[in-house]
């Protein structure tokens, strides 16, 4: 697996849910709001040293957050939400940020 370049976006599996589950608290606060519904529905990732996760997550109605979770290597740490952008649409790319 090459370092660097994130990979395209693709659809988000449990396990990617698991991770957004971790900083659900830091995303809302960052919101200013609690969500009623929190759904990861697509990811890119990027191997440093851990993987970045940039994930689209729905919020509710037609509004997603952009979220940048750092997972460290096995043994490092718990994942840690990076940044988040918000009031984002369903139709909106995922990207690099």
């Amino acid at each position: 697996m090459m370092c660097g370049a994130p990979k395209p976006a693709t659809d988000a599996d449990e396990n990617v849910q698991a991770i957004c589950d971790k900083v659900r608290s830091e995303i809302e606060e960052k919101a200013g709001q609690k969500f009623g519904e929190y759904k990861a529905l697509k990811v890119m990732t990027q191997v440093v040293a851990g993987t970045n996760y940039f994930v689209k997550i729905h919020t509710g109605n037609d509004e997603c957050a952009h979220a940048r979770i750092f997972h460290p290597l096995p043994g490092q740490g718990e994942p840690s939400l990076h940044s988040v952008q918000l009031k984002k649409t369903r139709e909106e790319e995922l990207a690099y940020f």
